[in-house]
Order: C-alpha cells, then structure tokens, then sequence
C-alpha cells in the first residue's frame, strides 16, 4: 500500500513498449508492487495475455504522473491509488467503468464508487507508526502508543515520516492527524511535532529502508531514527525475511497512530487493450491472487473468505480501532490539507 507497502517482493518488470500487442497488458503501479512469478503466470497461461509492469514511484507521485498522462497513458490497468488520493484520479477521469467479476464477493466496507465502478478494492492496511524494540530496550524507554505521546520530549528526534504530499503512507499519517485533533487542531499538534525534531522525506523507501533503525535494510545503511511512519503490516516483513527467523517481530507497531488505507486499481481511460486490462482486473480480486498478496506487498485481502497467513496473524494484525476518514471529506480538504502542512513544516 497502500502506498504501498513493504517493497519486499520483486515484479516482472516492463517497459511497456509492447503495450500496443493485444496480447500484452500493461500494468502500471508504485514501486510496492510485487506477486508471485508463478501466480502471475498462472493468469497469463488462462487468459492468454502476457503482463508487463511498469513501477512509477511512490505511490502519490504515481497517482499524479497518471493524471498527467491520461490521454495517451503509459498502461492499461494502474493499481495503487488508496481512498487518500482515490479523488483526485476520479475527479480526473482517470478510469472508465468496469465492474470486475468477483466484485461482488469484496467485503461492503471496502466498497467504493459502487455506481459507477470506475475502481475495484485489491487490498487494505493500515499506516502506523512503526518501532525499533532494541533501541527503546536500550535505552529503558517505552515506546510511544499514540499521537499523543509523540511530541513528549522523551521522543524528541526519534520520529521519520515521509512528505505527504509525495507520499501515501505520508499523506496517510497526515490525514490521522487531522482525524485525531480535527480541523482545529492537527496544524497545532504538527507545530508540536515539529518542534521535536520530526524529519520528513521524500518516499517510504527512503523512510523506512534507510533512516529507520529498526529495519533490516536501515540497519545496513546505519539509519538512526527507531520511529518510522509505515504499516501495521511491516513487523511480519522483517520476520519473514530474516534469516534466520526470529521468534518474535525486532519491530513493533504504535496502535494508537493508525489509519486505514484501502487500494484501489482501475481501467485506465485510453486503454490499449481495455479487454486484457479487465481480464488483469477481474485476476486481482480472484482468490489465488488475493491470497497471494500478503506475502508480497505485506497488505491485507478485501475478497471475503481469502486466507491470511499466520505469520500476519502473529505479528501483524490489522489495527482494532483505525483513525478513519469518509472519503467525500478527505476529496474536499486534501489539496487545502496537504498544502497548509507543507508551509507549516516544509518551509
């Protein structure tokens, strides 16, 4: 996710040059996405489509390139925008309606856009603050469990977000903010944040894979900071790709600073090949593609009925009470939002 999510998988990769071939379909997504090779093929030997895939950064600045190129898109399919940005692709046409096969088996509370059919749900998460337990061991410090605690001067520059204007696990943890303290108050409580010492970058790779001590890609490159906003979903990721494998997650999960993403993939308006790209659709909510997805983007399945592996069970459930947000107030406040909070802590 969301904004992905974990990056801990691999795609196909694809420059998309093929994309005029009727047999090719194009997808196009962030940097996040990954699926098993076999799964994959699996779809291209039952439809007979070959599937090329084409990473676009983070997810925000993959939202915003496809708005870009809507009349002449890079690709068939986009998957990845979340109910953060989801109307800003609406509001600009970027999808044509397709009511995928199997939509009606996603769960109700994952549903949008249910009269026109311009997306379909693939996945969910939740964005959080995620922390490194050896450095709060080390230093007999309990880690923080709310927004609340966050601007406490025990955690004065412990704390990396990404820019939520870029990102979406950035703009997620804004918009948690804003859901917490309401309109009133979520520039105050950033002022707070900010004043102790809060750094922001760019994407969540760099994030979490480089300024966060926590992780094992942050342990390499000596990052210093043991809060990271990312996913409930990422402490099973640093346990599953250990080796060995811990007995319990090095990284532990803020309940307190969650809020709920679901992602979203649509048709592309423009399409080459509008019939593989339903035909790719209609596969991303399919149970073998559903269950397939937890293990490779570290997100959640919204088909009813789909499996979850345990290690997610054990190590990262999703948030029992998420910070939540209806989608027609997030369309009407975002730009305003996400402006306001780049003079206040970009300036």
């Amino acid at each position: 996710m969301a904004g992905g999510l974990a990056a801990c998988g691999s795609s196909s990769g694809g420059d998309g040059e093929e994309s005029g071939d009727s047999r090719t379909v194009t997808l196009v997504s962030h940097d996040s996405w990954a699926a098993s090779e076999d799964v994959i093929a699996a779809f291209e030997k039952s439809s007979g489509y070959q599937v090329e895939v084409l990473e676009d950064g983070d997810a925000g600045q993959a939202v915003n390139k496809a708005v870009l190129t809507k009349d002449n898109p890079q690709g068939d399919v986009f998957f990845g925008v979340d109910n953060t940005l989801l109307s800003r692709a609406l509001d600009n046409g970027l999808f044509q309606p397709y009511e995928a096969k199997g939509s009606d088996l996603v769960l109700p509370e994952y549903q949008a856009d249910r009269d026109e059919h311009r997306v379909t749900p693939v996945d969910t998460g939740d964005v959080c603050v995620n922390y490194d337990k050896a450095y709060f061991s080390e230093h007999g410090l309990t880690p923080p469990d709310s927004f609340d605690d966050l601007v406490k001067p025990e955690y004065e520059d412990l704390l990396v977000t990404e820019n939520a204007a870029s990102s979406s696990p950035g703009l997620g943890f804004l918009l948690g903010t804003v859901a917490e303290y309401g309109d009133d108050g979520w520039q105050a409580y950033w002022k707070k944040l900010e004043a102790n010492g809060v750094k922001v970058v760019d994407s969540w790779e760099q994030a979490y894979n480089e300024e966060f001590s926590g992780s094992s890609g942050g342990k390499k490159a000596k990052g210093d900071r043991p809060l990271v906003v990312s996913y409930a979903s990422s402490p099973p990721a640093e346990v599953i790709y250990a080796d060995p494998q811990p007995a319990t997650a090095p990284t532990g999960v803020a309940t307190g600073t969650c809020f709920r993403q679901v992602e979203y993939a649509g048709l592309l308006s423009n399409a080459e090949n509008p019939e593989g790209g339903k035909a790719l659709l209609d596969f991303l909510i399919g149970e073998e593609f559903q269950e397939d997805l937890p293990l490779n983007m570290f997100v959640y399945p919204v088909r009813e009925g789909a499996r979850i592996p345990e290690a997610f069970r054990k190590f990262g459930p999703p948030a029992e009470n998420p910070e939540t947000m209806d989608p027609a107030k997030i369309a009407d406040n975002r730009d305003q939002w996400v402006k306001s909070w780049t003079s206040l802590v970009l300036k």
